[in-house]
This record gives C-alpha cells, structure tokens and sequence, in this order.
C-alpha cells in the first residue's frame, strides 16, 4: 500500500516536468513497476497513461506484461505541433497588427487577414491538443506556415511598400495574393482533422476557406487599373512636357507623393525594393527609378540617383530652393531655370464688381508655355484662371536677374537636350493589343484600345503598323460600343491613325463616318471634341465632305461650336471651314444656323478665335444666302472694327469678308465708308500682311469703280436703312 501511493505521487508529479529531469526518474520507476502485480489493471493504466503527457518520454507496459519504451516521436511530434501552433498564431497576431492598408490592393489586403484569421480556431485547438500526432499533421503545419511568411510579407508590401511599385506592377501583385492563396490551399490539403481529434466545427470552417480559396479569382480593382493606365502613360510622354506635368499632379494628389515626407519614404522603399530584386527585372526597377524622379521634379526636390546614397535622409531631399536656384528662376511648368522667361496676362471678373476685370501676370519659359497654348488650351497653367489674350511678353527684367544670378554664383544653365526618338511598337505587341479590341473583357478592351490611341500618336512608324495589323476595322467597329470611354478612345486613335494621307483613305473605307456623327452628337465633352477633329481630318478627301454633310454631320458641329468649350469650339470651327469649300454644304451650314455661333463667337474676346470664324465666314458669305443674311449693319460695323483695332491677321480676314459682302452690292459698301473703313483700307494695303494688302487694293479698287468717296458720316448711315 505504501509503494502504491508513492507511485501516485511519482505520476502527479511528473504530469509537467521537463524532459530531462523525467528521464533521470527512470531507473527508480522501473523497478518500482516491479511490485506491481500484472493483474493489477488499475495501477497499469496509470502507467500507461503518462504516454498521453507529451511532456514525457516514458514506458509502459504492453500486454505481455513485458516493458517497452516510447521513444521520441510521440514527444517530438508533440512538442512540434504546439510550437508550430505558437508560431502560427503570432504570425497572425502580427499580421492582425500591422495597420491601415493604403487604398491601393486594399480590399485585397483586409481579404487575406481576414482569412488568415479563419485558421485560429484550428491552431488554438492544435496548441492544447494532448493526442498522438501523426507525421503528416506536421508536414501541413510546416507548409501551412511557408504561406504564412509570404502572407505576412505581402501585407507589409501592401502596407508600407513603394507606392509606384504597387501600381506600376499591379498585375504582378494581383498573382502574389494567387500564389499565397495557392499555397494556403495546398498547405491545408489531406490535413488530418479526425485522427488528432479536431472538432467538427473547426474542421467544417477551415475546410469553408479552402473552398473559398479554390475559388477566389483575382482581378484588379478598376481604381487600380485606372491608376496603372496612368502611370504608364507617364512612362510614355517623351517630349510633350505639359501633358506629362498634368498626369503627374494627378498621380501626385492621388497617391499621394507630392511632399517631402512622402517622397523620403518612398526613396526608401524603392530602396529596399532594388536590393530585394539583385538584379532581375532590371526594367521594371528602371521604371520605378524614372517615375519616382519625375515625381521630385514636379515637387521642386533635388533628384538624387535612387542607388547612389545609401542612406537616404532628408539632406537628400532638399528643395531645390535651399539647394542653390531660387524658386522664381524656375518656370512652374518644367521646374527649370527659365532661359526665355514670357509674362502671360489672366483675367478674373471682381467679386465686388463683375463688369471689373482683375489681371494677373505669371512668367513661364516660353517653350514651355507655347506648347501648353499649342494644345489648344486658353487658361493659365500654374493658377487655372483663363487667359486674356495669347500674346507672350518677354520679362526683361527677369532675365537679366537670372542672368546676373548665373554669373555671380558660376552657375552655367545647362543646355537644353533634344527629346529622344519615340519608341516603335513591338509588332507582336500591336496584334496582341488589336485581338484585345474584340474581347468579351470590358477591362481588356479598355485597356487595349487606349494603348493603342497611345501608340497611334507617338509616330509614322507605329500607325502604319496598326494599319497593316489590321487595327482599323475593330477600332471602327468600337464606335457603335455601349461605353463611353471606349468610344472615346476608338475616335481619338482613328483621329491619330487620319493624321496620314495613306491610313486616311483605309479608315474611310470602313465607313466610320455615321458612328462617328453619332458620338458627335451624344458622345462625352472629349469624345465630342475628338469626333470633330476626326471629321475635319477625313473631310480632307473630297467624297467624305459630301457624305459628312449628307449625314447630317454638319448641326452637331454647329451645336458644339455654340456649347462647347473653348477646344471643342476651335475642332467645330475647323471642321465647319473644311466642309464649307463644298458649295452644297454652305447651303446646309446656313440652313442649319451657322452664322449666328460665328457672330457670338466674334464679339466673345476671350475665346481668341476672330480669324476662326471670319475664315468660315468668309466661305459663307460666297453663297447668296449668306450674302444675305451677313449684309446687315451690325456686321459690318464689326467688320471695320477688326479691320481698326484687330491683329494683322484679324484685318487680313475682316477684309477678305467685306470685299464678298461689297462685290456686286453697292449699300454694302457705302456702309462700310460710312463707318470710316476708307482710312483703315488705306492702312492696310500699305502695312498689312501680303493677303492683306491685296484685298486691301481690290476694295480701294471697288470704291474708285463705284464711285464713292469717303465724306459719309455716321448720322446718314440711317437714310440707307
């Protein structure tokens, strides 16, 4: 009785010692197993129990009677499970932990936490399981935790990574959630739930996420997407410096990576990326390098080679203000030093007084501010306030500080490089791109049919590919698509593809004109624009001009010159004045209300578009109705204004209008001579331009045939009445 109860303690007390202290009880247990009696089946179950302990490495009893030794594997296998299981559980507590995600793969990111948490009921069990532990369990645990690392790792990546990275290779972050995903799911195949004893509760979760795992497609998100197409598009600006600005403002505020702070961290996890990669996909990480120095451009920051510092602080990242060149030198477009700086005027109409006009005057460089006026834009870059006129002033007194500026502190501006050459496309990439076009993806059509209007614009060479690939018809057939966005881009890389003589016969062959009509009619503000322009470039073949104007294309230009904006006017204009060389089409333009907008348009200063309408005036006024309905008083005082107080150009054309409206109709001119248009004839043919001065000659040669003279005054204009 008394080694009975000494056995009792030897196995109470040893329910959670050490392996090694356990192992030196050995001896002393074995014989006192001795005294026991084999019949005794109370005392042997005790014994054989303490193999359910996995802090034991003990023996038993089979039952021969004889003893035997459970050696390491119930206790290894054991012990691995729950420090398998502890591990597990931390690496979801951390992942749990790590914050906010960014809004880029967001949704993705609190998708995969959320299924990571899924798998604690299951570790939790595993932790305090105190059963047999077969190999296999711990074969899915050690895979299972493989997956977990490079979950944790991506979640970090999506957390505190390079943004630019994040976006610019968007696809390659969308297959790491697959492969994570992959990988969850295998870790957790053939995992053994009913011989380690797991609930069936737990078991029916666990197996509900690997089903959802089988399933789950991964997409981009279209805000992503939206992001990327962006993105890349900066990648392909070469030498139109205002469009690239525009894009990287937006990516700037979106992002965002438009401060100091910003642009420092990001520096560092590009960083961090480059080492990460040694070496592979070298043109991906150039990519990244280029848009994140494009990035400090535009903020005004000191560009410094991503690989060159190795330790990246904030003197690394200095404003070029506190660095040497003052922040005045520096046109707000390209953040260079100004080598031409010109004063452009802005006008904005007084809170306290609409009728006052308020002026304001910023310097760019005059490249820079040319090509921004050459894109047809009418508003001031740096402060969105529309322009006054187009007119470039030299800032003289700039220049000479600059100047100064350069010479005291040996500062040589650098020159100025010529843009690269635009890059040709890849052959094997434009039909990949055209098979694209007839997706049932709405996303891959997108996608496609804006590269291409990309690449149809950079060069000949990739236009003419497109052509020979056989790009038109699908970009055609686009037209008729149910989504804006696409119809948009479809007319705007027709429009490119228009620009050569040769495409421009293939894409009328097609016999877009109809749907092109129709987007001009219902299409968005860009596509209206656009479907104008394309208009005016196929109206260049003589059999379109009558097919526009017999489709009914001509109202909805004259619909977009009287509402639409300032570009959408000047596309409208242009076109108007292509199709109006054809003698049927000025009957329709007349007809259909043309000269009215053209009025409007002449008396609106701030759309700088007088020589615009007086050219598709002066087409008008060829046809007897518009002889008619021009030779009123009201327009023909304006006519001697534009030819007083208007540019060269501005007169040439006033001119041209007056000598139709005056052949053959004498009031005509006789009110013309009333306004005083004598004098400001006389100007002309002396200092005009060379058109100018011959219409100039041919009205002074009207009057002396007709045989007035210019002693009218205005109070006698009425008597003509």
């Amino acid at each position: 009785m008394e080694h009975k109860d000494r056995m009792d303690v030897v196995v109470v007390k040893t329910y959670h010692m050490e392996e090694q202290v356990v192992r030196s009880m050995l001896p002393p247990m074995k014989e006192l197993l001795k005294w026991f009696d084999e019949e005794d089946e109370e005392r042997r179950r005790r014994i054989v129990g303490l193999r359910r302990f996995p802090a034991l490495t003990c023996f038993a009893r089979n039952d021969n009677g004889e003893d035997t030794m459970e050696e390491e594997n119930v206790l290894s296998n054991a012990r691995v499970v729950r420090d398998l299981a502890e591990e597990l559980i931390g690496i979801i507590e951390s992942a749990k932990s790590i914050g906010e995600f960014r809004g880029t793969h967001k949704k993705e990111s609190q998708t995969l936490v959320r299924r990571l948490r899924h798998c604690l009921p299951l570790l939790e069990e595993l932790r305090d399981l105190d059963a047999h532990i077969p190999q296999i369990c711990i074969s899915c645990l050690q895979r299972l935790k493989k997956s977990f690392i490079l979950a944790k790792k991506l979640l970090k990546t999506c957390r505190a990574g390079s943004k630019i990275y994040l976006i610019l290779e968007a696809e390659a972050m969308v297959n790491r959630f697959s492969s994570v995903y992959d990988k969850l799911n295998r870790a957790m195949d053939g995992f053994p739930y009913q011989e380690i004893g797991i609930s069936e509760e737990v078991k029916e979760q666990v197996e509900l996420m690997c089903m959802q795992l089988k399933r789950a497609k991964q997409q981009m998100d279209s805000q992503d997407m939206e992001l990327t197409m962006d993105m890349r598009a900066v990648l392909s600006f070469y030498d139109d410096q205002i469009a690239e600005c525009e894009s990287i403002e937006k990516l700037a505020n979106r992002l965002p990576l438009n401060t100091l702070e910003d642009l420092r961290i990001e520096t560092v996890a590009i960083r961090k990326l480059v080492k990460e990669r040694r070496g592979q996909n070298a043109e991906g990480t150039q990519n990244i390098i280029d848009l994140l120095d494009k990035f400090k451009r535009f903020a005004g920051i000191e560009q410094v080679n991503v690989l060159d510092d190795p330790l990246p602080c904030n003197r690394s990242l200095r404003k070029c203000t506190s660095i040497a060149i003052p922040f005045e030198f520096l046109c707000p477009i390209t953040l260079e030093i100004m080598r031409d700086p010109v004063i452009v005027a802005t006008g904005q109409a007084s809170s306290y007084d609409p009728h006052l006009i308020l002026h304001f005057y910023t310097t760019y460089e005059r490249a820079s501010i040319q090509q921004w006026l050459d894109s047809d834009r009418q508003n001031c870059p740096k402060t969105g306030l529309p322009l006054t006129h187009t007119s470039l002033v030299p800032n003289v007194a700039l220049h000479n500080l600059i100047l100064q500026w350069c010479e005291k502190n040996n500062y040589q501006i650098p020159k100025k490089l010529p843009p690269p050459p635009p890059k040709k496309a890849h052959a094997e990439k434009v039909i990949t791109l055209i098979q694209n076009l007839s997706s049932s993806q709405l996303q891959v059509q997108r996608k496609a049919v804006t590269k291409i209007r990309m690449i149809s614009r950079e060069s000949p060479d990739n236009r003419a590919l497109i052509a020979e690939k056989g790009g038109i018809l699908p970009l055609v057939q686009l037209l008729s698509y149910p989504d804006s966005k696409i119809q948009e881009h479809a007319v705007t890389a027709l429009l490119n593809l228009s620009i050569d003589d040769n495409i421009k016969k293939q894409v009328s062959a097609e016999a877009p004109i109809p749907a092109i009509i129709e987007i001009l009619q219902n299409g968005t503000v860009g596509a209206k624009e656009n479907s104008a322009a394309a208009l005016f470039s196929l109206s260049m073949l003589d059999e379109n001009k009558a097919l526009i104007g017999s489709s009914n294309g001509i109202p909805p230009l004259i619909a977009l010159l009287a509402e639409g904006t300032i570009r959408g006017k000047k596309d409208a204009a242009t076109a108007l004045f292509n199709l109006s060389t054809s003698q049927s089409n000025k009957a329709r333009a007349i007809e259909a209300g043309v000269i009215k907008p053209l009025l409007i348009i002449l008396e609106n200063k701030g759309l700088d578009m007088v020589d615009e309408a007086l050219s598709v005036l002066l087409l008008l006024s060829e046809h007897p109705d518009g002889r008619k309905e021009l030779g009123q008083l009201s327009f023909i005082e304006t006519l001697v204004k534009f030819m007083r107080d208007g540019n060269p150009k501005n007169k040439e054309c006033a001119a041209a209008v007056l000598l139709k409206l005056c052949t053959n109709n004498n009031n005509n001119l006789v009110v013309a001579l009333q306004y005083g248009v004598y004098e400001h004839v006389s100007e002309i043919s002396q200092n005009g331009t060379k058109r100018g001065k011959k219409k100039a000659e041919a009205l002074l040669q009207l009057m002396t045939k007709s045989g007035q003279i210019p002693t009218y005054n205005i109070s006698s204009i009425n008597s003509l009445c």
